[in-house]
């Protein structure tokens, strides 16, 4: 081990020993000890560990967590984006006069939105009471069954590669809170996370609001014009770039191709209105 003078002082770099348990290998390394200079008539050096270095550099990490308030939103707004304008879309080629178009869509987004929320609410409340059966059954089971339920962790951490050895371990210890080994059979087991308890009122609210939101944009273009005919107008090009901006946006925040997303949302909502004029469009003339 060579000794490098700086000054009245010597730098060694070491490596602790490393440190083994059941569960895995550790090995921890300190960087640089200062060494006294050594007096003269000593025995023993003693090492002194330098002052930590502070690294400058923060590592963050940027995660979705709130996916269902998103998927919440896009359901809504995807169908109010859609809905509305396939419907004014369609009476625009029957209806002669803006008021019909403007009271049928009115109708439609009321309708709508309380039965896209219903939907939403009832959702979420089959996700909770689902979750609370299986979280009864797997306490059922913890307690006639424990040596299985074992089992069943050990094959889990099996998939990522443990030894043996430390499967048993993990399991035994885990074995001793019951509610934390539930927990663990949910998620791992089942893939089952536990909705919040206001999951289903806050689907229910952000569905139907979100659905009134995109209703109202198709609807604006009627507003503001005479005919029917150039109410469509207004309304495709207000939709379609309401349709692009949202589908990019949406792509942004779950990580896909946001070009791509978007015009995937856009041409979704462009062939369901084009269907609903043509079709409207054909009863007329039958008619």
């Amino acid at each position: 081990m060579k000794l490098e003078g700086k000054k009245n002082k010597y730098t060694v770099p070491l490596r602790s020993a490393s440190t083994s348990s059941a569960a895995g290998q550790a090995q921890q390394s300190l960087d640089e000890y200062v060494v006294p200079e050594p007096v003269e008539g000593s025995t023993f050096i003693y090492l002194c560990p330098k002052a930590p270095r502070m690294s400058h550099h923060h590592h963050e990490e940027d995660h979705l967590k709130s996916s269902a308030f998103i998927s919440d939103i896009v359901i809504g707004m995807a169908d109010g984006l859609t809905v509305p304008f396939a419907l004014a879309a369609g009476l625009s080629g029957a209806a002669q006069s803006n008021s019909v178009v403007i009271t049928a869509g009115i109708a439609e987004i009321v309708a709508g939105s309380i039965a896209m929320g219903l939907g939403g609410y009832l959702a979420g409340k089959t996700e909770q009471e689902h979750y609370a059966s299986e979280w009864k059954r797997e306490e059922e089971e913890v307690e006639r069954i424990p040596e299985r339920e074992k089992a069943e962790v050990r094959e889990v951490f099996a998939e990522y590669g443990l030894s043996e050895e430390t499967q048993h371990l993990i399991a035994d210890e885990m074995a001793k809170d019951k509610k934390k080994w539930i927990e663990f059979m949910m998620r791992f087991e089942l893939g089952l996370e536990e909705p919040h308890v206001n999951r289903a009122r806050n689907s229910a609210a952000t569905i139907g609001i979100a659905y009134i939101v995109g209703g109202v944009i198709p609807l604006s273009g009627y507003v503001v014009t005479d005919t029917p005919n150039s109410g469509l107008m207004i309304s495709a090009i207000l939709t379609v770039l309401c349709l692009f901006i949202f589908g990019y946006y949406k792509s942004k925040v779950t990580g896909q191709p946001a070009i791509k997303g978007a015009l995937k949302v856009t041409f979704i909502g462009v062939f369901a209105a084009a269907a609903a004029f043509f079709v409207a469009r054909a009863f007329d003339q039958l008619l």
